[in-house]
C-alpha cells in the first residue's frame, strides 16, 4: 500500500469496485461513504441520500454517471454531489478521491 498525502484515507482497492458499480465503505473515523466508478474514475460521496436518509450504495450508478438511490428515484452527480433528480433537494457532500497503485484513498479532514 502506498503512504497518501495528508488528510487522505485507504478505504478500498480500485479492484473492489468495478466499472459501473458503487460500493459502500466506511472510514476509520466512521464516515460512511459511496464509492463509484464510472467508466474508470473513481467519485466518492456520503453514503447517504439528503431525501430519507438511505444508503446510496445500495442504488444504482446509471451510464450517465448519476446516482439513482433505490429507495424514492433521487438523482445525484456522482461527481460534484448535485441533485439531478428530486425528490431530494440538498446535494449530497462529496470527497475528494486519489487513486494510486490500485488503492483508492478518500480524503476524510475536516468533514
Amino acid at each position: 500500500m502506498t503512504v497518501a498525502p495528508a488528510g487522505f484515507e485507504w478505504v478500498a482497492r480500485l479492484g473492489d469496485v468495478p466499472a459501473g458499480m458503487l460500493l459502500a465503505v466506511r472510514s476509520a473515523a466512521g464516515h460512511e461513504i459511496c464509492l463509484a466508478n464510472h467508466d474508470g474514475d473513481v467519485s466518492a460521496v456520503q453514503d447517504r441520500c439528503t431525501h430519507q436518509a438511505f444508503p446510496l450504495s445500495v442504488g444504482e450508478l446509471l451510464p450517465d454517471g448519476t446516482i439513482q438511490c433505490a429507495w424514492h428515484g433521487a438523482r445525484f452527480d456522482g461527481e460534484t454531489g448535485c441533485v439531478c433528480e428530486g425528490p431530494a433537494t440538498e446535494p449530497v457532500p462529496v470527497y475528494e478521491v486519489l487513486v494510486l497503485n490500485d488503492d483508492v484513498y478518500v480524503k476524510v479532514a475536516n468533514r
